[in-house]
């Protein structure tokens, strides 16, 4: 392209050729004028056209949880830049998953729950919860009319998501703690909490640091951060890109708020399935700089011995809406209304085969 236009401008310079009945010094100065404007010009058009280019990059793995409802790239002080592609690799490959499973509808996922004898009525009693995970919302949910049961289908198809991720962080937790409690770590150990530094954005390689971060985000605050910014799973956010936390993003790929102005602003981030949305959700919590007091508010409580309460963390969320404490009474109120907080020492059963054949 440039090309062409470089073989255009030679041509219209050699115009003023000396056939032509124009003088010497004129025949410079235009010249002179002509090729200044061409230099002036070049850097302008170049820059347009890797804008032009740029614009239709799919950056999808550029950014998750540090684009939650702030440009900052989320390091606490003292932390230098650490490359999200470390920090948040997991969630990319789970991320990157190609669900070509068919979306169910409400009726074969309630008879499902029916077949594996899920209810939530028998949780709150027994503690212990089906390992039914569906990768995908399905549609008929908002056409639920009954509030209470609507209300009730979403929490048994988010609350095994959140288990399993909780589990996940429990398990590495327990490791943690194996390796601190050792005079000598292996090889194996070592590489293994190197992954976990980059994992959870610690690049000076502190224990401590990582004992705070490497914890669980209490069951029912995250189903009534899950309730409130999906509209109880039938926002369109939650429909059409599996994100159940409203978490945003300024240049990777997602859905523009139908308000937002096409070309500037944000966009909520898209996931393939609901669970990276519910592990994006946790790392967030777990490693944004915002949530920093929440982190140490619930290191206070693992070290006076007491349960991770929802309603005393929820007090450290005011920052992840722009509603601010505002946001921290609807959640509470969704937890206390809702009884939330019965599964808060429920327990995930473990998965079968022939559980798996089901779904």
């Amino acid at each position: 392209m440039y090309k062409r236009s470089i073989t255009r401008k030679v041509k219209s310079i050699n115009f003023f050729n000396v056939k032509k009945n124009i003088g010497s010094l004129p025949r410079i100065f235009i010249s002179s004028i002509l090729l200044i404007t061409f230099f002036y010009a070049m850097p302008i058009i170049t820059n347009f056209a890797n804008n032009k280019n740029t614009a239709f990059e799919n950056n999808s793995k550029a950014v998750l949880a540090y684009t939650l409802k702030n440009g900052s790239n989320g390091n606490e002080k003292g932390d230098e830049f650490l490359n999200e592609q470390d920090l948040l690799v997991d969630i990319f490959s789970l991320n990157d998953l190609e669900t070509d499973t068919v979306r169910l509808n409400a009726s074969t996922i309630k008879q499902l729950f029916e077949d594996t004898k899920y209810s939530l009525k028998e949780v709150r009693e027994t503690k212990l919860v089906k390992p039914v995970a569906l990768t995908l919302l399905p549609n008929e949910i908002k056409m639920i009319e009954s509030t209470s049961k609507r209300k009730d289908f979403f929490i048994q198809i988010v609350l095994p998501l959140i288990l399993k991720e909780n589990n996940n962080i429990k398990i590495d937790r327990k490791r943690l703690f194996n390796i601190i409690n050792k005079n000598n770590n292996t090889n194996l150990e070592k590489k293994w909490l190197k992954k976990k530094y980059k994992q959870y954005g610690i690049p000076s390689r502190d224990l401590s640091t990582l004992k705070i971060r490497m914890d669980e985000i209490p069951v029912s605050l995250a189903l009534a951060q899950a309730a409130k910014e999906t509209g109880w799973g039938t926002s369109r956010f939650a429909q059409e890109g599996n994100a159940l936390f409203g978490q945003w993003t300024w240049s990777g790929e997602g859905l523009k708020p139908k308000d937002a102005d096409k070309n500037e602003g944000h966009k909520v981030m898209k996931f393939n399935v609901l669970q990276a949305s519910v592990r994006a959700y946790q790392r967030n919590l777990n490693t944004h700089s915002t949530y920093r007091e929440f982190r140490e508010e619930r290191a206070k409580l693992r070290d006076d011995g007491k349960p991770l309460d929802s309603m005393r963390l929820s007090t450290f969320l005011n920052k992840y809406a722009e509603t601010g404490n505002q946001y921290v009474e609807v959640l509470q109120k969704i937890i206390k209304q809702n009884n939330l907080q019965d599964f808060d020492d429920a327990k995930l059963l473990p998965s079968s085969i022939e559980l798996e054949s089901l779904i």
